[in-house]
């Protein structure tokens, strides 16, 4: 499990092809790793993946062809998002978060306002029900807070903090986002249809 409260600012360096996806070398940037063991897992831009190998500040992960196929920024060398897990002890700043993604988005807006900037997403359609106003949302592994929704259009307010200790900064109109919906609304709508087909959770 995650916060959303990104880290650190790494960078994949290079990619190792494997007989099946990819090995990333990631540069960790400030990120600590003196308590990083092999197996421990770490967030890139709201992907979980497992650490397979540490060298210094440096340290690498594998990534399957299903989750490339599902997500984005984690194909070629390029700034990353990073959030290493939770332990019981750490205070959940944002909100909490699986790492696996559950769609990817479409920037259509990246507009400054101020000191600030309005982002606005288009959600795939299917997700559209799980997104609320003033609700949680985690964008490319940064838990957020949505401003507005339309249908599976959402708006964001990005302060300045959040844009210079993120990747969320390089961000266009047309960039594609990983998202990962709230916890709570996935749960809340299995049980609802759960119990809408006339079954029992417990029989």
């Amino acid at each position: 499990m995650f916060s959303g409260i990104i880290a650190a600012v790494g960078r994949i360096t290079h990619l190792t092809e494997r007989q099946a996806g990819f090995r990333l070398h990631v540069d960790g940037g400030t990120l600590d790793l003196s308590n990083v063991v092999l197996g421990d897992s770490i967030a890139h831009n709201g992907v979980c993946l497992t650490v397979v190998g540490i060298e210094g500040n440096r340290f690498m992960v594998d990534v399957s062809p299903e989750t490339l196929s599902c997500t984005v920024g984690l194909d070629a060398p390029g700034p990353v998002n990073l959030e290493k897990a939770l332990r019981m002890m750490d205070v959940i700043g944002g909100h909490l978060v699986s790492g696996h993604v559950d769609g990817v988005g479409e920037v259509l807006r990246f507009d400054p306002v101020g000191d600030n900037r309005l982002l606005e997403i288009r959600a795939p359609g299917e997700l559209a029900k799980f997104i609320a106003r003033k609700g949680s949302i985690t964008v490319n592994g940064t838990s957020l807070t949505t401003n507005e929704v339309n249908g599976n259009v959402f708006t964001i307010n990005l302060i300045p903090h959040t844009l210079e200790n993120t990747t969320l900064c390089h961000l266009a109109a047309g960039s594609r986002v990983n998202l990962e919906i709230d916890l709570i609304a996935r749960y809340c709508e299995r049980l609802l249809s759960y119990e809408s087909s006339g079954r029992h959770l417990v029989d």
